[in-house]
């Protein structure tokens, strides 16, 4: 396989944030070891040899996957998504022990009304092996776990960003953006965002569930997460916000 190297770029990490995995890939790392309520999380970074990264795409995505690929616009768009999902396979098949292009998928029950439409998961539907996948900008966030989790990364934006999205977040942290000065606020939102995203994928609604009825605070301090469920911030480069959100087993 050649060399994928998507290591983060330098950024500034304090002790209350999980930090991922650089993925650097000679060859696919070894079966995962996923303890309850844990989280194994890597990031990759979509500028690292972009032309290795087209040929992995070739070999291992689905038509799917590819038509997808070709939709997008943008060229830092389409390298972002190959990146993301070349990535999930590569330690989707490590984990399973099996070539990245035999990977299957399915599509887990909506939560919000029954339907074949709910969060990607695993082909085998006995398997104890849940991952969720985000990508922004040239980064791509991936977490596996053996419970539901979601994670989510996004670009921080500017002001007008957060001020459009007023009454989108639960009305404390509406209370803290309003509260919070101008140069901070694009931060602010962000990091109420993605921790909101996190949990919202983590229990398979995404934004069907409203943004609005759960509190994650929008502060620098630890996540206040909710009942049976674990949410923290995401060491990742600056300019960038990330969270992953991991369901705890019954009774914790």
């Amino acid at each position: 396989m050649p060399r994928l190297d998507a290591g983060p770029r330098p950024a500034r990490t304090r002790p209350a944030l999980r930090a991922p995995r650089p993925l650097i890939l000679d060859a696919p790392p070894g079966a995962l070891q996923l303890p309850d309520a844990a989280a194994h999380l890597w990031l990759a970074d979509a500028t690292r040899q972009p032309r290795a990264l087209e040929r992995l795409a070739r070999d291992v995505l689905d038509d799917g996957e590819r038509r997808r690929a070709e939709s997008l616009r943008r060229p830092s768009d389409r390298r972002c998504y190959l990146t993301a999902h070349v990535t999930l396979r590569v330690l989707l098949g490590a984990q399973l022990g099996i070539a990245a292009h035999r990977v299957r998928f399915r599509r887990e029950p909506c939560p919000c009304c029954g339907g074949p439409h709910g969060r990607p998961a695993p082909a085998d539907p006995e398997l104890p092996l849940h991952f969720s996948l985000s990508h922004s900008g040239d980064l791509a966030l991936l977490a596996f776990s053996s419970t539901p989790v979601g994670v989510d990364v996004q670009t921080t934006g500017p002001v007008a960003v957060a001020d459009e999205v007023q009454g989108a977040l639960h009305p404390r942290e509406e209370e803290e953006l309003a509260s919070c000065p101008e140069v901070d606020r694009p931060e602010a939102f962000a990091r109420a965002w993605v921790r909101k995203e996190a949990y919202l994928k983590g229990l398979g609604t995404g934004l069907a569930r409203s943004p609005a009825l759960d509190y994650l605070g929008s502060g620098v301090a630890p996540v206040t997460s909710p009942p049976g469920w674990r949410v923290e911030d995401v060491a990742v480069p600056g300019g960038y916000a990330g969270a992953v959100a991991v369901r705890c087993p019954t009774g914790r």
